[in-house]
């Protein structure tokens, strides 16, 4: 005796399936895609478009990116000649200091020859 489990689980299968209408199938897949085409062709024209908007915004923001960098620098550069300015300041005042304690010197030389 054969039991249930001695059966293929693929018997009959193919004999069960209908015969495929190749004419059927053409028609069937050209409904489907004349109904979802328009559609998605839409959806590729507005992907198409945002991506191009996506481009335009990421170059307006190197650039304004760029404008901040430069604003920056301009800033370190003011810093940096109000910096040179009060060392400038601080030279001149010792070069005079030094100018003065030289005349002091001389004149101390000059009154201990003279004593």
């Amino acid at each position: 005796a054969v039991g249930l489990s001695d059966a293929s689980p693929d018997e009959g299968v193919v004999e069960d399936l209908p015969l495929i209408d190749e004419k059927a199938v053409e028609q069937l897949t050209e409904g489907l895609i004349s109904h979802y085409l328009p559609d998605l062709q839409r959806s590729k024209l507005a992907l198409q478009e945002l991506t191009q908007n996506q481009v335009v915004l990421l170059e307006t923001l190197e650039q304004e990116i760029s404008k901040f960098k430069e604003c920056n620098s301009i800033l370190d550069i003011n810093v940096l000649f109000s910096e040179a300015k009060h060392y400038h300041n601080k030279l001149v005042n010792i070069r005079n200091e030094m100018m003065m304690l030289h005349e002091k010197t001389s004149k101390l030389k000059v009154s201990n020859y003279f004593s």
